[in-house]
């Protein structure tokens, strides 16, 4: 019966209309991590507490070194999950600040990397392909681009912010129309009328690009959004760099490509789009005045005010297809280590448990017929033979071991 019940509870979980999240962020650390206070990478870290991003993308970043500290500080505490693209020092103008892209290893795979040159700071390109079961015959690819635009307000800096997106937009007519596409950053924006932002959204671009919250007008210094607003968090300055003024502009920018609107392989979340720690009610003060109370609480609003004079712009997506790492509702705990989810010839795996008898190992294909059957005993690592099975998800399932667990064999 326990055989039936698994099998059943597999089967009907791959077949079923399945919905899993993607949580987006893009974040401008501010002269990371020299700017004070020290200690940054662990403020992060308890941001990250609030909203756990899949898709963490950044901007000024000052060398190599920060970009491992939040590696393997703030994202991989405890855990080896998360992975970055190369750092690779800025190659347009002279400044020194860069992007760089994170994600979660287990969600995606860096397929590519490369850089957008414009008069000023480099654009960055990545591209990932989503980790899903049916990876080979259906993949779904991404096309990131992460860029800190022109800061300051004036024609000659709106312009420098127009040839920066048009190197962005020129390079969409190389891809696909069908692509999916995110295009984040600091764009240093004012108002929904300047030229840069009308050249993102342009219907003409190869990919026509939207901004999810859809909120046009002049931003700047103007009550009417400041539930949008993104900087400063700050009304002094700091030592280090960072504006003052208090939350009176919408600087920080996620914009998806209109397909992630509809599209069932990958997609918006209606209202997932915020701006993290603001409460709407922050107009021209520090975030983390007593004041601004509501949804984000005191503790977040203190770590977003040290860590960066922006916050961070978040959002979700979904997708109905299936990870391939992802958790099934029964577990093995600790009873059986898995140590290979994505298998080529030989699954490998490890009895952990005590147990005081032989255990049966059984692999399931889709349709809940048993295609393979080993006899081992505990504290013992076996090597079963999968080159005989058809490529396809199969599920692990033990009767002394209570529990479930997928891979898929390639």
């Amino acid at each position: 019966m326990k055989f039936i019940i698994y099998v059943a509870v597999a089967v009907l979980s791959f077949n079923s209309f399945a919905q899993e999240t993607i949580n987006v962020m893009f974040y401008n650390l501010l002269n990371f991590p020299e700017a004070t206070p020290g200690g940054r990478s662990v403020i992060l870290r308890n941001i990250f507490t609030d909203f756990k991003p899949d898709l963490f993308l950044i901007c000024e970043l000052q060398n190599e070194i920060g970009a491992d500290e939040i590696l393997n500080i703030s994202l991989n505490y405890n855990t080896d999950n998360y992975s970055r693209a190369e750092f690779v020092a800025n190659q347009s103008g002279s400044n020194s600040l860069q992007q760089l892209l994170y994600y979660r290893n287990d969600k995606f795979l860096l397929e590519s990397s490369e850089i957008l040159l414009t008069p000023l700071r480099d654009i960055n390109k990545y591209v990932l392909k989503l980790n899903t079961i049916d990876q080979a015959s259906d993949p779904i690819l991404i096309y990131i681009y992460v860029a800190h635009l022109k800061s300051s307000q004036g024609s000659s800096n709106e312009n420098l912010r127009l040839e920066m997106v048009n190197e962005f937009t020129d390079d969409l007519e190389n891809l696909d129309s069908s692509s999916f596409v995110l295009f984040a950053g600091d764009f240093n924006l004012y108002t929904s009328e300047e030229p840069a932002y009308q050249e993102i959204i342009d219907t003409n671009n190869a990919i026509v690009m939207v901004d999810p919250i859809n909120t046009p007008g002049t931003w700047h210094n103007n009550e009417n959004f400041q539930d949008i607003h993104t900087q400063s968090t700050r009304l002094v300055s700091g030592p280090n760099g960072g504006a003052g003024g208090g939350l009176d502009d919408r600087f920080d920018f996620i914009t998806i490509s209109e397909n992630m609107i509809t599209n069932q392989n990958i997609y918006y979340v209606p209202d997932s789009y915020k701006a993290l720690g603001n409460n709407a009610n922050c107009y021209n003060l520090d975030i983390s005045d007593e004041t601004c109370i509501g949804e984000y609480s005191q503790t977040l609003r203190n770590q977003l005010y040290s860590m960066s004079d922006h916050l961070p712009v978040i959002m979700k997506l979904e997708t109905t297809k299936e990870f391939i790492l992802n958790n099934q509702d029964f577990s093995f705990d600790e009873d059986l280590k898995v140590y290979n989810t994505l298998v080529t010839d030989n699954l490998i795996l490890e009895i952990q448990n005590l147990i005081q008898s032989k255990i049966s190992i059984n692999i399931f294909n889709i349709l809940g017929q048993k295609v393979k059957t080993v006899i081992t005993n505990n504290n013992e690592t076996i090597q079963i033979n999968t080159s005989d099975l058809e490529s396809g998800l199969y599920f692990i399932i033990s009767s002394e071991l209570d529990g479930i667990q997928k891979f898929l064999k390639i």
